[in-house]
């Protein structure tokens, strides 16, 4: 009996890999629909992030502090820190709720949350992920 040559089958999928937390993340590709299968668990470090966030704000609104620089030496914290994490008070209410509840997109971390973003919701959902850009 003769033998049959083999056939190959070679199959892509492009897919990133990222750190995060030491653990090894598959990203989808750019512009693929996410569910909700391959989205993150909660994240301690974020979910604490907004928590600080939400509590640093109603001390400041609350008068204990004149300013962002007296809060900053106050507490001996960096005043570019200290700004960046109050500006997360600013993000959209369906990120935040997404971050709260471990929905928000799997290479989301605390990093890119902390560079400037856009004042409109909108806007920061397509920058984070949420939805693809239109």
């Amino acid at each position: 009996m003769k033998k049959q040559p083999s056939v190959g089958l070679c199959i892509s999928v492009p897919v990133r890999f990222r750190r995060r937390g030491g653990r090894k993340l598959i990203l989808s590709p750019e512009g693929m629909p996410q569910n909700i299968a391959d989205t993150a668990k909660p994240d301690d470090v974020m979910i604490h992030a907004l928590a600080r966030a939400w509590k640093w704000q109603n001390m400041y609104e609350n008068g204990e502090y004149g300013s962002l620089e007296a809060f900053a030496e106050r507490h001996r914290l960096n005043k570019s820190y200290t700004a960046r994490v109050m500006r997360l008070n600013f993000l959209a209410p369906d990120i935040r709720e997404a971050i709260m509840n471990g929905t928000h997109p799997k290479g989301l971390r605390l990093a890119d949350l902390m560079h400037p973003f856009p004042p409109e919701w909108d806007l920061q959902c397509q920058k984070f992920g949420f939805y693809p850009a239109q």
